[in-house]
Formats: C-alpha cells, structure tokens, sequence
C-alpha cells in the first residue's frame, strides 16, 4: 500500500492529522491552527493525492466494515498481477436474476434501485460485480483482509479496534449516473455505496463522526456537496491538482445501525448538484425504505 504516516497517531490507533501533510493552495474545508506549514510552493503530486486519499478513506471506513469501498477507488494503482481476494461469490446481480427474484430485500434493499432517476449499472466491485449483499462473517473477513498491506504496527493497532465493533453484514453496489451509451461523456460520474449493519448504533454514529471528523482535520480535502435534512452526512472533495484529470467525492454517514459510505469518481469538474441529491435520496431511502421509491 501506498506511503502510510508512521510517527504520530490518534489516540485510537488512526494517524493524527498533525502527521500529515497539506496541500497548499488547496481550498480546503477546515485547517488547525497546528498543522505544520507546508514546506513549499510546490502542489503534492497527483499520486501522493491519491495515495493519502485512499490510506485516510482505509483507515476511517475499514473501522466500520466499508474498507471494501477504498480499496476499489485504489485499485487503479494496483499492481495487475496482484491477488485478487477470494470470498464466496454473491449470486449474479444481472437483470434476469432480479427479475426472477423481485425486489431486493434485508440490507440490500435499502440500497437505492438502478433504476432510480436514471441511474445504471456502474463498473465491478472486484470479483462481485456491480452489487453484492454479504453476511456478517464475509464482511468481517473482507474487513480483516483490506489490512494486509498496513504496517504491521499500524495493522495491529486497527485490528484492535476492529474487534470491538461487530459486523452484522454488509451490503454494496455501484451505479452510473447515465445510460449504457453515455457513460463516456464529460459529465457522467460513477458512484459507490456500501451500507455496513453495526452492532449497535453507536458503533455507527461513532465511526461516521470520527471518520468525517478525521477527513476534515487532515485540511487537504474540498468541501463536497451538502446532503439535505442529513445534518450527519459529510461528504468531501479530492484537492484539485493540476496533473490529475479526475474528481472524488468521500461521503460517510449512518443511520441508526447503518454505516453509509458512499465514493464518486468522474472527469472534473464532478457534478457535485447530482451526487448530493444521489447521496440524499439512498439516505431518504434508508431512513423511510418507501420514501425513495
């Protein structure tokens, strides 16, 4: 895994933001008064960018069972003969099957349809394809394997911490914001949700607040879109670096047991108006599963 700070953390096993570096220039969403001066002008590269993005994201959401989300956002920098991870395969999630099976239900129904304002398939999960509902013992194992490639002190500290929040289960799917035939142009993005069930809804509401918490302290990150009548999703916004073509959007949530995170990618500028109402609605939904219908 890409470089992970080492020398100072937070009291609960996760690096402090004091450890890490800034982006100058950035607009960003908060800044404490002792994070360290950047050293100079010079904008971090896009890599480095992307690199402590996805390290922030792991160590924030693998708390809560929705590591899985990270890792596909950092599959890009992958070796290609890298292992890929081996779970039981989910059953096929293409429109025959759904048709065969009816709706959605359990966690999985909570997540928003593909058919809801126009949104499609978006591209595989790893090996579970566009969506994939697991139990309570695959997302643990899927939680437990997202920190292999941690240092080992960094591994052990969050392996603590893992083992005092249970895994109900775990649900995931990703979606396009166009059809089939327009999933190439300027302002199409994809977008990843993954809803993990607590144990408790505390579990939830704590890892929701410290990861946003975490992602906002770092000061690097742009503010994302504002998700309506949700005053505990945040959602946030990759800094704009000159060499990168691309934006993210982080958004982490919960909502009574349920640990929202959801991850959008596309061409810059993304179309922060769409991934908001995006986030909304699946948050309306699972507030008042009949609400987003």
């Amino acid at each position: 895994m890409s470089e992970t700070p080492e020398e100072v953390r937070s009291p609960e096993g996760l690096p402090s933001p004091e450890a890490l570096p800034t982006a100058d220039g950035a607009e960003i969403l908060s800044s404490p008064e002792n994070l360290p001066a950047s050293p100079g002008p010079k904008r971090p590269r896009a890599s480095r960018i992307a690199a402590l993005a996805g390290t922030v994201l792991l160590l924030g959401a693998v708390v809560g069972g929705a590591g899985y989300t990270v890792v596909t956002v950092q599959d890009a920098d992958r070796d290609a003969g890298a292992p890929t991870w081996k779970f039981p395969k989910p059953a096929a999630a293409d429109g025959k099957a759904e048709a065969a099976k009816g709706p959605a239900t359990g966690l999985a129904g909570l997540l928003l349809p593909y058919d809801e304002k126009g949104y499609t398939r978006g591209p595989d999960l790893g090996e579970f394809g566009s969506g994939a509902e697991l139990s309570g013992r695959q997302a643990t194992a899927l939680r437990q394997e997202s920190l292999k490639d941690l240092p080992r002190s960094e591994r052990r500290k969050l392996e603590k911490q893992l083992d005092k929040r249970s895994l109900k289960g775990m649900a995931m799917r990703s979606y396009y914001n166009a059809d089939p035939y327009a999933v190439h142009h300027k302002t199409a993005f994809s977008v990843s949700v993954v809803l993990a069930r607590m144990e408790s809804r505390d579990d939830a509401r704590e890892v929701a607040t410290a990861q946003n918490e975490f992602l906002s302290a770092i000061g690097i990150f742009r503010k994302g879109p504002k998700i309506e009548g949700h005053k505990n999703a945040k959602c946030f916004l990759t800094p704009k670096v000159d060499d990168e073509k691309l934006d993210r959007v982080f958004c982490a949530a919960y909502s009574g047991d349920v640990l929202i995170s959801a991850t959008a990618s596309g061409i810059r500028p993304l179309d922060l108006n769409s991934i908001g109402m995006f986030v909304t609605r699946q948050l309306d939904r699972i507030d008042d599963p009949g609400k987003a219908v």
